[in-house]
């Protein structure tokens, strides 16, 4: 572990699920299982043993059968407690793979989603079905040896029973199953409260999660009570359903002690009156005794492998519903978890770099990005560029089909397999993420680039500015999402980390949307000569930007309508040039609101970079 490949599981049922699971470690499973039934078999030949060796000792004293009977005692003792070890550490094996396949399954799915996971299903449902369905899914592995265990010694006392005395074997038989039967009755309410409580759960670590993320926001509207107000009401409603889970736990446990005592002991009072009536010996009375002891084991945990597989089906529907979110374009042929650029490590040996790089290709919008040159897309409708260039790296919600239209030098980047096109094309999306840690680890998330290297892309970001505002400079840490920093300075710092990437396709979209257009014309120059002669898109519809590209494309209803220069496009006569001018004259007007409030206004980088993003957004 990790498993290279976790395989992909069927998402029929619950059931076709555990199965599948099943198959993928038989063997480990089969071991299990052979041990623990080595195990319960053992203990229970322990009561035969124990009855022969009274009544041995009443007969004949002391006497070598006795000492040998004595010893076979101590034989099968041995036997269970070694199978009893190798048991648990072959049932704890299997909990792990199981749990961990189950997990890895789950995380690297939502990880090849994209935002369509998101999309349709809460965020705190995804990850309570990531951090406690998968260790459900695991816990069916764990009791399944034992189960199997229990139900052939089950079967193997009953045959000793019934041969003994029918009596008593039957009334020992048929006690134990109707015990079983009123615990059975508590587990399907407490199985109900349990998928209340995990609903409500997760319900609210949705809450949280949406109210941290947006808490700057909320402290600008005065948000925060009523948020908080709702989060301590969900928890109330989380509290509650665990107290009645407990409630029920309680009752169930009160039982399963209870119901197998008052069984036991009237086994006991049935088989004395047995043995006094000369029916049984004394010896077999004990045997009797250490059978009726010995199955309420069986009991607890045939009563156990119930509460767990109830459980666990709930759980497994849960990762269902995330498992049955569709991969946005990435080739189901290859296997999900090949670890690569995408995870920031090396690239794996498999992936060989292109000898040449040729052109970009879109069947479905009809875009041509030419090899070595950089290239802006231009739509009315920023949703449309925007999907576009997400679908230029696998990773935009769209349908297959589509993704096998995407090529790079003629190949479908379907057929490439999702290691090389992380690899070979990099898509940086509007929305900046930074993570906790230091800055020179968060822009060179390779681990390979040099100082010198880390400047100079700050450079041509414009981002040096950063240094000065992070303590200790590359050494200093980033707080949590960038939090330190102003919305401009976080786009800035996730340009710099894309050029990082060096990539043979860079795709952008919105790279200067939230800063001033100072700071927006300088980043232009310095982006196409960092650029130049590599494959670079740029979703944008800022003259400044667009004035410094190879070429335009102008995207309507997800279809390139027009290519040119920025120059060529503006100085047309049609209607194309109409729509195109019609654009890029709104996004001009943002620059120049947003450069006279920066020169009338002088206020510190957060407040004249926030302008020009509200006017993009």
């Amino acid at each position: 572990m990790p498993y290279r490949d976790p395989g992909t599981p069927p998402l029929t049922s619950a059931t076709a699920y555990l199965w599948w699971v099943a198959r993928g470690q038989l063997g480990l499973s089969l071991s299990a299982a052979a041990w623990g039934t080595l195990a319960f078999v053992a203990s229970a030949v322990m009561p035969y043993l124990l009855g022969h060796v009274v009544d041995t000792g009443l007969d004949q004293g002391l006497s070598r059968p006795l000492w040998t009977g004595c010893l076979l005692l101590l034989g099968a003792g041995s036997v269970g407690v070694l199978a009893n070890v190798v048991e648990h550490r072959r049932s704890v094996e299997s909990w792990i793979r199981a749990a961990f396949r189950s997990s890895q399954l789950l995380g690297h799915h939502v990880t090849r989603t994209g935002d369509a996971v998101t999309a349709e299903l809460p965020t705190g449902e995804v990850v309570s079905t990531v951090a406690s369905d998968s260790l459900r899914v695991g816990e069916v592995f764990w009791i399944v040896p034992r189960f199997v265990g229990a139900v052939i010694a089950y079967a193997v006392v009953a045959g000793l029973l019934l041969a003994w005395s029918v009596t008593l074997g039957v009334a020992v038989l048929v006690g134990l199953p109707a015990v079983a039967g009123v615990l059975a009755l508590v587990v399907r309410p407490l199985a109900r409260r349990q998928d209340v409580q995990r609903a409500a759960s997760g319900r609210l670590t949705t809450l949280g999660a949406d109210t941290v993320s947006g808490l700057r926001i909320l402290r600008g509207i005065g948000g925060e009570e009523a948020f908080a107000a709702r989060y301590r009401e969900q928890s109330q409603r989380v509290r509650a359903a665990g107290v009645d889970v407990a409630r029920t736990q309680s009752v169930l446990d009160a039982l399963k002690v209870l119901l197998p005592g008052l069984f036991l002991a009237g086994v006991v009072w049935f088989g004395a009156h047995l043995a006094l009536a000369g029916e049984i010996t004394g010896g077999q009375l004990v045997t009797f005794y250490g059978y009726a002891a010995f199955l309420t084991g069986p009991l607890d945990v045939a009563t156990e492998a119930v509460q767990i597989l109830t459980r666990a089906v709930v759980g497994v529907r849960r990762m269902i519903a995330v498992l049955a979110v569709p991969v946005t374009g990435a080739d189901t042929r290859e296997a999900p978890l090949e670890r690569g650029p995408a995870m920031g490590d090396a690239a794996p040996a498999d992936v060989a770099p292109m000898a040449t790089v040729g052109d970009l290709t879109d069947d479905a919008s009809g875009l041509v990005v030419r090899a070595g040159r950089v290239t802006a897309l231009v739509s009315a409708d920023p949703d449309d560029s925007a999907a576009l260039a997400l679908r230029l790296g696998l990773l935009g919600a769209h349908p297959d089909g589509q993704a096998a239209g995407v090529r790079l030098g003629g190949v479908a980047l379907s057929d490439l397999g999702l290691a090389q096109v992380r690899q070979r094309v990099v898509v940086a999306e509007s929305t900046p993420h930074l993570f906790t840690g230091s800055l020179r680890t968060e822009l060179d998330v390779r681990g390979t680039t040099d100082d010198a290297v880390l400047l100079a892309a700050l450079h041509a970001a414009d981002a040096a500015d950063v240094l000065e505002s992070v303590p200790d400079g590359l050494d200093g840490e980033v707080a949590e999402k960038g939090r330190s920093l102003s919305g401009g300075q976080r786009q800035r710092l996730a340009l710099a980390r894309a050029l990082l990437t060096d990539p043979e396709v860079l795709v952008l979209v919105e790279p200067t949307s939230a800063v001033d257009a100072h700071t927006e014309a300088r980043i232009a120059g310095r982006l196409a000569q960092s650029r130049a002669g590599r494959t670079t898109v740029v979703v944008t519809a800022s003259p400044l930007v667009l004035d410094v590209v190879d070429e335009v494309a102008l995207v309507a209803d997800g279809v390139v309508v027009a290519r040119g220069t920025h120059r060529g496009l503006l100085d047309g006569d049609d209607e194309t040039a109409r729509r195109y001018r019609s654009v890029v004259s709104r996004a001009a007007a943002d620059d120049e609101d947003a450069a006279t409030a920066t020169t009338t206004t002088p206020t510190t980088p957060t407040r004249t970079e926030e302008p020009r993003a509200a006017a993009h957004r």
